[in-house]
């Protein structure tokens, strides 16, 4: 069979038409001539044709969803938001870890004019200050979770040298000073974090995932957008051709007798309507086609030809297994206990704070000084160093309790929130999984009335060219055949739109039968 567009075809047939093969070669000049003439209006269309066959794209809905994922700006968003969660994390578990810092002034110089007691002439006076000194220290901090303190070790070396009276330089070193500090008020920053930061980081992981299958849900929505236009312009296009057949018909027949006026102002309307229809159509698939080529961050000029998914998995999901999958997958359930730690956490902070507030400080170390640089780090000195402090409240008209009332009032409004959310969610998977289970049977019924309602209007087509019923009745069939397909294809759109929003609640693959997954390696490479 010949496969070649038809204008390549059209030129194989004019060659073959003007040069024979018993053609003499005085006639053969000639004929050439109008060959090249020939070729020269038609081979334009064979590059329009080919071109348009380039910019045309057939697309299935798990392509586009495919697309989506690598390509469009919620794609984008997503990756990022999850890389944020991703480096906040490693924040976390970085501050955990012991932490070295250096810190120096290399120089600070100060000339200035400083009042000071003169015990010899008993009198305040001027004194003329003039000196540079530099100092660095070395220090190593590490958090104890365990207490919520903070244990720390460092060196320390500086200088001093006098520019005004006598020049004289100083010097003052710590090899070594062993500290440690906390708060005993009963409040463990440190323990809270442990518990809350590792439930965000697996909520976002989980919340990464819950979005790719919301950004299939909108890729599905956008597809069967297309889908929908793109049935409505063949039937608009067919009910333009059959209008105006059916209008060509009817004053061939007023002509005779056998139609009435009115019948044929009826096919005259009915062919008026089919021409706006057809307009709108249009109109409607460049909207749809539009919003999906920027959606998949396609070419604009990309014609896409929608694949509508001719078979639907065979599934039947039992209700109690996709609550199970949900309550262990969704991070809707890892933001609610989180939200109980947070308000827990600023429970116990508030009523930390309410009454009676001590502070630990304890630290020893080695220092010495001396006017040779040499000689700093000879026989040290030993320096200790221990404090508590307390901070006792006494009159402050009841602000404190206060406080903590108000923060166990949210916590208990929290709780509420929390079981309601919880009822809801259960309640959002039940008739997730009813209206699932009940689609399939619904998508296979539009499908056989489709195919009932397509019979019947070409059946009801013919027996009206041949005159057995009129125009009402066609008029019928043909709005029932309509709505069949659009029905059809409306029933295939919220099957997969019900299959998606599962997977979303679930993060469960019912097919394969193993929880959702995403290449977090990877995204953190790119």
């Amino acid at each position: 069979m010949d496969t070649c567009p038809p204008n390549v075809q059209r030129i194989k047939i004019l060659l073959n038409r003007y040069v024979p093969e018993s053609s003499s070669n005085s006639n053969k000049s000639f004929e050439m001539k109008k060959i090249i003439i020939i070729l020269i209006i038609l081979i334009p269309g064979v590059f329009q044709n080919v071109k348009a066959q380039k910019e045309s794209i057939r697309l299935s809905l798990e392509e586009a969803i495919k697309i989506a994922a690598q390509k469009s700006l919620d794609a984008f968003r997503n990756n990022n938001m999850y890389l944020s969660s991703y480096w906040e994390y490693r924040y976390y578990k970085a501050d955990k870890l012991p932490s070295l810092n250096l810190n120096t002034t290399p120089l600070d110089y100060n000339h200035y004019r400083k009042l000071q007691y003169n015990s010899v002439n008993m009198k305040d006076e001027y004194v003329l200050r003039d000196y540079f000194n530099s100092d660095m220290s070395l220090q190593l901090d590490q958090k104890v979770g365990l207490t919520g303190g903070s244990f720390f070790v460092n060196s320390t070396l500086g200088m001093v040298r006098n520019l005004s009276g006598d020049v004289s330089t100083s010097f003052q070193a710590a090899p070594v000073n062993i500290g440690y500090s906390q708060d005993l008020n009963g409040y463990n920053a440190l323990k809270w974090q442990s518990k809350i930061e590792p439930i965000k980081f697996e909520k976002a992981k989980k919340a990464f995932i819950q979005s790719q299958e919301n950004l299939a849900m909108k890729s599905t929505a956008m597809f069967f957008d297309l889908v929908e236009a793109q049935i409505q312009l063949k039937i608009a296009q067919n009910n333009m051709a059959n209008a105006d057949t059916l209008y060509k018909i009817g004053k061939g027949r007023f002509q005779v007798g056998t139609v009435t006026q009115d019948e044929l102002l009826n096919l005259e309307l009915g062919q008026l309507n089919s021409q706006q229809a057809l307009n709108k159509a249009k109109l409607e698939v460049q909207r749809a086609q539009s919003g999906l080529n920027s959606y998949l961050v396609m070419d604009k000029e990309a014609l896409i030809n929608c694949e509508v998914p001719s078979k639907i998995p065979t599934l039947q999901i039992l209700a109690d297994e996709a609550l199970s999958r949900a309550l262990k997958n969704n991070p809707d359930i890892l933001d609610e206990e989180q939200q109980m730690l947070e308000q827990d956490r600023i429970v116990a902070q508030t009523k930390s704070q309410t009454g009676l507030n001590t502070s630990l400080y304890a630290a020893f170390g080695l220092n010495q000084s001396a006017d040779n640089f040499d000689l700093i780090y000879d026989n040290p000195d030993q320096s200790q160093r221990f404090k508590i402090g307390l901070s006792v409240p006494l009159v402050d008209w009841g602000r404190r309790k206060g406080r903590l009332l108000m923060a166990e009032s949210t916590r208990e409004v929290a709780n509420a929130r929390v079981k309601q959310l919880r009822i809801d969610f259960e309640q959002n998977v039940f008739q997730s999984v009813m209206e699932f289970n009940l689609q399939a049977e619904q998508v296979r019924n539009a499908a056989k009335a489709d195919t009932v309602a397509q019979k019947g209007y070409e059946v009801t087509f013919q027996r009206f060219l041949i005159g057995k019923v009129d125009v009402i009745k066609l008029n019928q069939a043909r709005n029932d055949r309509e709505s069949a397909r659009r029905a059809y294809i409306g029933a295939v759109n919220t099957y997969w739109s019900y299959f998606y929003r599962l997977r979303m609640l679930t993060l469960y693959d019912f097919v394969k039968g193993e929880d959702l997954t995403a290449e977090y390696d990877k995204i953190i490479k790119n």
